[in-house]
């Protein structure tokens, strides 16, 4: 599974969440290639979800089919898990 953390640059927030991701992927035991990205790179790259803010949201929502998930508080490792969660159990839904 390929994760996308996004944010402007692709290196301050998104190293960020792509840490918080990371951690949250190692405890719940997903095998996971978590990237980090800025949002035109984003926009060009093939990822089963993409995580972000809920303003950079919209932008990459245009380019992909694929789930993009806007989170609120980066380090917030229980929002994060919460989230990547959520996105697993629609997954295993299909």
């Amino acid at each position: 599974m390929k994760i996308l953390a996004v944010c402007g640059f692709g290196v301050g927030s998104s190293m960020v969440l792509k840490m918080t991701l990371d951690k949250v992927c190692h405890e719940i035991g997903l095998d996971a290639d978590v990237s980090n990205t800025d949002l035109e790179t984003a926009k060009a790259t093939k990822a089963d979800v993409y995580f972000t803010s809920a303003e950079l949201a919209p932008d990459i929502k245009s380019s992909t089919s694929n789930p993009v998930i806007p989170i609120k508080k980066y380090m917030d490792k229980d929002e994060v898990k919460a989230a990547l969660q959520k996105y697993l159990d629609s997954k295993k839904a299909e």
